[in-house]
């Protein structure tokens, strides 16, 4: 009786493929050879999944890529100003398979840029990071006083942290130091919060009265 194949695990054992090849040598290099080359599985094998173009192969790659960056939280702190600090601790790559999966997105980032099929996925993905950035610098900053604006330029700089942590490990050829990631996060969030005087508490009896 034929071993029964799970095909989820077949389509990501692909998409793991496409990823080591962008790695090793950037993504136009990606082929259906260079895939059954590094997957095990041969050509046919690919298209019976994937159809018989190279396109459906590399956008499922971007999908799983997405899914991944987006699921790496196993849970957060309950205290505010952590939880901004461990989500974008969480989202540099700081091990080797994490490095992999951040070089290819990288990759698939600057494709975009040209390409409308690829752009609205990153473009998505983009806007969705900033939201909730803004939103647990909020809550972090929720007994200080700040403005929407000053709020939405603090957001935009730990943002900007979030792309150099991205781009920087995907130009050099190690991951990033988990604890030199947090540090820089650590004290950024520390000046943020010291640069916003207290929010005063109104009395009780004030709003009675």
């Amino acid at each position: 009786m034929p071993r029964r194949v799970d095909p989820d695990a077949r389509r990501a054992q692909v998409a793991d493929a496409v990823i080591d090849e962008i790695a090793a040598h950037g993504l136009r290099s990606v082929t259906l050879a260079r895939i059954s080359a590094r997957s095990g599985l041969a050509i046919g094998s690919i298209r019976h999944y994937f159809g018989d173009t190279l396109r459906e192969v590399m956008s499922f790659t971007l999908g799983v890529l997405i899914k991944r960056a987006e699921h790496r939280s196993p849970g957060l702190s309950d205290d505010p100003a952590s939880r901004v600090a461990e989500a974008i601790v969480l989202t540099a790559p700081t091990s080797e398979q994490e490095h992999k999966e951040n070089i290819a997105l990288v990759e698939y980032r600057v494709m975009a840029r040209t390409d409308p099929e690829f752009a609205a996925d990153v473009a998505s993905t983009s806007l969705a990071t900033t939201e909730a950035i803004r939103a647990l610098l909020r809550a972090a900053l929720a007994d200080r006083m700040i403005d929407e604006e000053a709020l939405r330029r603090e957001a935009l700089l730990l943002l900007t942290l979030v792309e150099g942590f991205s781009l920087g490990s995907a130009l050099v050829p190690a991951p990033l130091h988990e604890a030199d990631v947090r540090a820089v996060v650590t004290s950024t969030l520390h000046r943020m919060r010291d640069a916003y005087p207290p929010r005063l508490e109104v009395p009780v009896d004030h709003l009675a009265t």
